[in-house]
């Protein structure tokens, strides 16, 4: 995708419509896109927002489902049926407005032990990044079960705030435990 003279800022949002026949509208280079080139700005880090073309409505979410979706329908999927039935059983749980931070800290914390990794291994050959990895793999679990431990400790967290949160609503209702 080609930039255009005089356009905004690098680093500035990026506007993406989406009109009714479904296609992807890029403002700033002036052209039309597919999923595929909107998960190459998700992989570049680039800020951008899908807006409907009639009513300016946020479709961002709904297209990044989209990517989901078709990377899960492609060869190896991320997410086990189980993992994504336990995901909808939290919609109108009371836990539901805290999985979203759970889940969205726990994915920075892999992002994180996945960045480190990265900048250790940086100029391996081949044969060098075997012994790498051989040599990781202690480290790897321990980093995974450091992510474990954080995970429960947040989810501790969690449990308190909402006991809390309970506590303060049933003695506002004059009901105490």
């Amino acid at each position: 995708m080609k930039e255009k003279k005089g356009e905004a800022a690098a680093g500035a949002e990026r506007i993406i419509k989406k009109y009714p026949n479904r296609r992807l509208y890029d403002t700033r280079t002036s052209s039309y896109i597919t999923l595929t080139e909107i998960k190459q700005l998700v992989m570049e880090g680039a800020p951008f927002v899908v807006r409907d073309a009639k009513t300016s409505e946020d479709l961002t979410r709904s297209i990044l489902l989209q990517i989901i979706l078709e990377e899960e329908a492609g060869g190896s999927p991320m997410f086990s049926t189980s993992v994504l039935s336990n995901i909808i059983r939290f919609y109108g749980h009371a836990m539901q407005g805290f999985m979203g931070g759970y889940l969205e800290k726990n994915i920075q914390s892999l992002q994180d032990v996945q960045t480190r990794l990265a900048e250790q291994s940086k100029g391996l050959s081949p044969e060098m990044w075997t012994q790498f990895m051989a040599m990781q793999t202690p480290v790897m679990q321990g980093l995974v079960t450091q992510n474990l431990e954080q995970s429960q400790h947040l989810f501790a967290q969690m449990q308190e705030q909402m006991q809390k949160q309970t506590e303060q609503m049933l003695e506002t209702f004059g009901l105490k435990r």
